[in-house]
């Protein structure tokens, strides 16, 4: 657990440039900064690497420094700490965690896969160690089509832990699978009655959307994919106007890689900002260069369960 910034031995002056003071602790720690699209706009601007979770897997495990410091969630830093087990992972907030990855725990994957010996577990790379370590073969929104082509048609598959990408992925390939009933509570958030005022509102826009969200939302999509996708779509398509299904936190690649385009995130349900990660929203600026100043905290795990839970890693990035 990260330290409250109240902490004195963490406190952080005032009048400093934290822009300036991250960059130089990267050269002086030999560290790279592994951030993910849905980080606040200032901590994506200072990252060595940009990428949703497939692209930052490959990152991590093409990675020379001495220190990752990775700007995400947990089950991300941990995939980076399981493909570099001898180098420091830091984290700015170890409590920035996943509603997808929590509501999977290992017991009871565990318990739900002896119910079924003789199929393939195919995981949504969203999940904790503990879980890709039971795990065939992990996959991500980007390649989960093509893992679950790579799987025998007389072989059963479960799929998990998100629900809606299973669903969608039934629909995509044909291949029926076994469910665990988990989803995002970014993504199951946005609401169908909502997102088709804003078409009216917009009918020039097209509407793009992760594969995470709810089946209802997903057929008013124009374009489907992972978040790195939907970044090259809304950058290629001649259009000019996109309502974005997804976390808001890509809005900002979007806006300085196309900054000629609008881009108009879906509406939530509620009258709130539910569709911010409140996990990835953890991480800040100072909790970066804190992170990067005191090497903490420093995600360490198992010898066991590192060596375990690499393997159906590795079986993923093989075919990717």
């Amino acid at each position: 657990m990260s330290l409250p910034l109240a902490d004195a031995s963490r406190a952080i002056d005032p009048s400093l440039d934290l822009a300036k003071e991250i960059t130089r602790l990267k050269k002086e720690r030999n560290a790279i900064i592994l951030a993910h699209y849905y980080q606040e706009g200032e901590i994506q601007d200072l990252a060595d690497f940009l990428g949703d979770s497939l692209a930052l897997a490959q990152a991590a495990k093409k990675a020379d420094a001495d220190v990752i410091c990775f700007a995400g969630v947990h089950f991300m830093a941990e995939t980076a700490k399981i493909l570099n087990p001898k180098r420091t992972v830091v984290v700015p907030d170890m409590r920035a965690g996943c509603s997808l990855a929590d509501g999977c725990p290992a017991d009871k994957f565990a318990a739900w896969r002896a119910m079924h010996p003789d199929a393939v577990s195919i995981t949504y790379i969203n999940c904790s160690a503990e879980v890709k370590a039971l795990s065939d073969i992990i996959c991500t929104s980007s390649n989960a089509e093509k893992i679950v082509a790579s799987i025998p048609a007389d072989k059963t598959i479960l799929f998990a832990p998100d629900k809606n990408l299973g669903r969608y992925l039934e629909k995509k390939t044909g291949r029926k699978m076994v469910h665990w009933q988990g989803s995002c509570i970014v993504h199951e958030t946005f609401s169908e009655r909502k997102l088709i005022a804003l078409t009216i509102r917009h009918p020039e826009a097209e509407v793009i959307a992760h594969p995470e969200c709810e089946e209802p939302l997903l057929r008013h999509a124009h374009f489907i994919g992972s978040t790195t996708a939907l970044l090259n779509y809304a950058i290629s398509s001649p259009k000019r106007e996109f309502i974005v299904a997804t976390e808001a936190g890509i809005l900002h690649q979007m806006q300085k890689k196309a900054p000629d385009k609008v881009f108009i995130p879906a509406p939530p349900e509620a009258n709130c900002a539910c569709n911010d990660c409140p996990y990835m929203k953890m991480n800040t600026l100072e909790k970066l260069y804190l992170s990067l100043r005191d090497l903490t905290p420093a995600l360490e795990m198992p010898t066991e369960l590192l060596e375990r839970a690499r393997l159906p890693i590795d079986r993923m990035l093989a075919l990717s």
